[in-house]
């Protein structure tokens, strides 16, 4: 994708212009990426002269709505390599890790089991795994990372034991953008017995998915991160692994037979989406994946992997910044300025219309490994270009000035 392509998709999204007309260099979409207008439109549609509830009403309005909702489920399916059955709508990634936690793991897991995380993780990949310590006594290895901030995969092999009952690791991080060897990863876990979840918050936005071929057993993401609305996302998980797995709420649309004595559940997927779903997320979530689709991933991914080389590139000219992270991130380039906070660093570029991520990304551990309190980070999508980059540069050398 050339800048001339990518900023003629800058029209495609409202959010990039401020309120007085001026650019918007918005560089935060490893946190939440920018709406196209396509997505908006479909939410509008879906809330406003299309609404209505699913798989309950007999009228014609709320079976195209039903017929809207699944069909969502189908594309996710398709854009990651799975199968529809297969795909369990949550509010997010971080709902569908607690699910597999406490559904899953509550299920299999016990006492002495162990589970293998990495240094690099979200807190999102984190907090659910000490939750459950708490609840069944399961204990948690924490795998340490590579010098350019990759997943060490030897050490892994050094580390995994038969004990060992999953693994759970970002495909892509979220703060380094460093990528994981996700196929080594499986024969890694595999080999001991164990089952590989992946953090695809970051990976599916900017990356070809094809669960299949990655060999893992869960794999989970944000719809908000795909260029799609909050409080939708996926969780997708082999279908003899969910079909064993209990439900984790109760109440409507997830129930076969209810009577005071007893209740039966709904087959997977339906067993784990208690109550109305979010309807509109999901038709709006299909419009972001055809929306990126229409571009290719494989194009972003191009067009991303030139913007981390010009930023990295003209942060690196800077003496008092250092660069986090290797060379071939995911779209994410972290970086701190000596003398300078990274909040105070932020807080100086939103006043130059540039919007970057400035602290701990919800990855403290990772920060301590990094001996920082926080990092800056500049993070891309589709939609940015060179103009993006000259701005953060432009407002870093002010920041610099301002400070002496």
């Amino acid at each position: 994708m050339t800048d001339t392509a990518t900023m003629s998709r800058k029209g495609d999204f409202p959010g990039l212009v401020t309120e007085t007309g001026d650019a918007w260099h918005y560089l935060d979409t490893a946190a939440t990426s920018q709406k196209p207008q396509v997505v908006i439109d479909a939410m509008a549609n879906a809330l406003g002269r299309d609404y209505a509830t699913v798989h309950r009403g007999v009228y014609g309005r709320s079976a195209n709505m039903t017929l809207g909702y699944e069909t969502a489920r189908r594309r996710v399916a398709e854009f990651i390599g799975g199968h529809e059955d297969e795909i369990v709508f949550t509010r997010g990634a971080t709902e569908a890790i607690n699910l597999v936690a406490q559904t899953w793991g509550l299920a299999n897991l016990k006492a002495g089991d162990r589970i293998l995380l990495s240094t690099l993780e979200h807190h999102s990949n984190i907090v659910p795994w000490q939750m459950l310590r708490e609840r069944v006594g399961v204990e948690i290895d924490v795998c340490p990372l590579t010098a350019d901030g990759a997943i060490d995969l030897d050490a892994a092999a050094e580390m995994l034991s038969e004990r060992h009952k999953l693994v759970a690791f970002a495909h892509v991080s979220n703060v380094l953008g460093s990528k994981l060897d996700a196929g080594r990863a499986a024969d890694l876990a595999h080999g001991v017995g164990a089952k590989l979840l992946l953090d695809g918050c970051q990976s599916a936005p900017r990356m070809a998915v094809d669960v299949a071929a990655l060999d893992c057993d869960f794999y989970v993401f944000s719809g908000h991160k795909l260029y799609g609305p909050t409080g939708i996302g996926a969780l997708w998980a082999r279908g003899d692994i969910l079909a064993a797995m209990p439900p984790w709420q109760g109440g409507g649309a997830m129930i076969d037979r209810v009577s005071f004595a007893k209740t039966t559940w709904a087959d997977a997927p339906q067993r784990f989406e208690a109550g109305t779903p979010a309807i509109t997320e999901a038709i709006a979530l299909t419009a972001a994946i055809d929306y990126v689709e229409g571009i290719g991933r494989d194009v972003i991914a191009r067009h991303e992997d030139m913007m981390v080389a010009k930023a990295r590139a003209e942060l690196s000219r800077i003496n008092s910044v250092r660069l986090f992270g290797p060379e071939d991130s995911a779209g994410i380039v972290s970086f701190e300025i000596e003398g300078i906070h990274p909040h105070d660093l932020g807080t100086i570029l939103d006043e130059e219309n540039v919007a970057i991520r400035a602290g701990h990304h919800c990855a403290q551990p990772l920060m301590d490994h990094l001996g920082v309190a926080a990092t800056a980070r500049a993070s891309f999508g589709l939609y940015s270009d060179e103009a993006d980059i000259a701005a953060l540069i432009r407002g870093i050398e002010r920041t610099q000035r301002i400070f002496g």
